[in-house]
């Protein structure tokens, strides 16, 4: 039996010190190595990441993305997520890095790291034109949808407002197509997609109401990625300053970064 006792501390102990090498695995090192990086990043958020009528990827984050793999140097390998699966890819290493328009927030920040931010979103209040709605208070004994983990989630759920129904999709596309056919009359969206929507779909009178949130955007990284979170913090830096990150916001979000963004970069 002691003999059996002791084999198992000293295979426990094996297993133990196998594993510490990989809990302080050094990911910046990993993707030289392999020469790629994996980044999470989701399609069903127009203009952050989409993909076009040939069924290319595009939009700001994914030409972010693809940036941030040329200037390091290694291929880039996309990881399709959603709203709720970005934290969860991460954490798991299924994915090195996340850009898909992760704002910075401190419950988030619990469980993951954020570099410096690269970008800025807004997050309204839409409905039909004939809706008054002016501010928060006016969403009391309304439905309201909202896309699952993002950031307008939260914000809806922290809201004491009587009667207040908030329906959650899994992403954004469903979450206007329920709009769209009056499965909900009100939803919490960014601009660029309540425009498109709204473009395509006339009959429906969608228009902005109000800002509901206004928030940060960083890069994710696991927590302790010491190395990866420097590299990936000097790269937002330096293509703040020369204006590269600017470029691409413009190109798809029809505006320039915020003054707050590109301060002091």
């Amino acid at each position: 039996m002691k003999r059996r006792t002791l084999l198992g501390a000293v295979l426990s102990a094996s297993v133990l010190l196998t594993a510490m090498p990989a809990m302080a695995q050094d990911s910046l090192a990993v993707i030289k190595s392999a020469g790629k990086i994996r980044v999470a990043l989701e399609f069903g958020r127009p203009p952050w990441g989409f993909k076009d009528k040939d069924l290319k990827p595009t939009g700001s984050d994914y030409e972010t993305a693809v940036l941030l793999a040329k200037d390091l140097g290694v291929s880039l390998e996309i990881v399709e997520v959603t709203g709720p699966n970005r934290v969860p890819f991460l954490i798991s290493n299924k994915a090195d890095v996340v850009i898909s328009t992760f704002s910075i927030t401190p419950e988030r920040q619990k469980v993951i790291d954020f570099s410096v931010p690269y970008a800025s979103a807004v997050q309204y209040v839409a409905a039909p034109k004939g809706m008054n709605l002016k501010e928060q208070k006016d969403l009391a004994n309304k439905r309201v949808g909202v896309t699952r983990g993002t950031t307008g989630d939260t914000v809806l759920s922290k809201l004491e407002i009587p009667g207040l129904e908030i329906v959650r999709f899994d992403d954004e596309s469903t979450n206007m197509t329920a709009l769209v056919s009056g499965q909900v009359d009100i939803v919490v969206q960014e601009p660029a997609t309540i425009a498109r929507v709204a473009e395509q779909n006339p009959g429906r009178q969608i228009e902005q109401k109000f800002t509901i949130a206004e928030f940060d955007v960083g890069v994710g990284l696991r927590k302790g990625d010491k190395a990866l979170e420097d590299a990936v913090n000097g790269w937002v830096k330096a293509n703040l300053a020369n204006g590269k990150l600017n470029e691409i916001y413009k190109k798809f979000q029809g505006v320039d970064l915020p003054a707050k963004i590109t301060a002091d970069k």
